[in-house]
């Protein structure tokens, strides 16, 4: 019987929380915003790991430096992943910005523009 998830998945998902605490309680650049794991991404071959992040209330320009500062911070990173998780060969690291949550709430604001401009539905009995 097939496993459900397979191994990258699985990598996949315990990077993203080792890499959140990381970020939460050992990571201190005072540049850095708030930050959050999103997701995380796993080549098959497990070599390379993209790991897409959001920053909060942060504009266009801190949001770029912090995948800067991110990436710059990456060797460091899969360092102390690698210390945490069992595992001989840990993926190189690479951070995007996750842009879901800006899309998502620039088609909820478009929705929301439709339903007040739409006129009223007449009932028709």
């Amino acid at each position: 019987m097939a496993r459900e998830f397979g191994r990258s998945a699985r990598v996949s998902s315990q990077i993203q929380k080792e890499l959140a605490l990381i970020l939460q309680r050992s990571f201190k650049d005072p540049r850095l915003g708030f930050v959050t794991v999103n997701e995380v991404v796993v080549s098959r071959d497990l070599a390379v790991a993209k790991i897409y992040v959001t920053v909060l209330n942060a504009d266009r320009q801190s949001i770029q430096e912090n995948i800067v500062i991110l990436n710059e911070a990456a060797p460091w990173l899969r360092k102390e992943v690698a210390a945490r998780m069992k595992m001989r060969h840990i993926p190189e690291m690479r951070f995007y910005y996750d842009d879901s949550i800006d899309t998502a709430m620039r088609v909820e604001a478009l929705l929301k523009e439709l339903q007040r401009e739409k006129p009223p539905e007449q009932d028709e009995d």
